[in-house]
């Protein structure tokens, strides 16, 4: 898998069936290994690792409906008070982190309502935060966790 703009971290993988698998811990299971998996479960262990999220504040792929249809959101991380902090968006390191991206994370937070949105590619980080009046504002990195 590529080199990413994330720490490295320790990882489980195996071979099954012809296709590698790696093990998410928040799901605590083996997931099938693509380059957006790859790029998720390193996001993850950042959020973790240097951001100070508890890992059982996060979601991972979990159904949502927006505008009447049903969609899966790549991460949510919850405050201390199960209120959605941040939405995080995953593309493969292939995919441009383009006005598109953003939208796609816009529109999952229409029913989220998390105060943070990022975006992510492995590569490039983008994320900003919505104001009380719900304005948007980039920000200069991804925010440490104080829920």
């Amino acid at each position: 898998m590529k080199s990413l703009n994330l720490p490295p971290f320790e990882y489980k993988v195996k071979k099954q069936n012809g296709q590698i698998w790696i093990f998410d811990m928040i799901r605590k299971r083996y997931v099938v290994l693509t380059p957006e998996e790859w790029v998720r479960q390193h996001f993850i262990h950042f959020l973790i690792e240097s951001k100070g999220y508890p890992a059982q504040l996060i979601a991972v792929e979990k159904e949502i409906q927006v505008c009447g249809m049903r969609r899966r959101f790549d991460l949510v991380c919850y405050d201390r008070q199960a209120n959605p902090y941040l939405i995080v968006e995953c593309k493969a390191p292939s995919v441009a982190l383009s006005q598109v991206v953003f939208d796609q994370a816009f529109q999952y937070n229409l029913s989220i309502a998390a105060r943070f949105i990022a975006i992510t590619n492995g590569c490039l980080h983008f994320c900003g935060e919505i104001s009380g009046d719900g304005k948007f504002q980039m920000l200069a990195e991804i925010p440490n966790f104080c829920g």
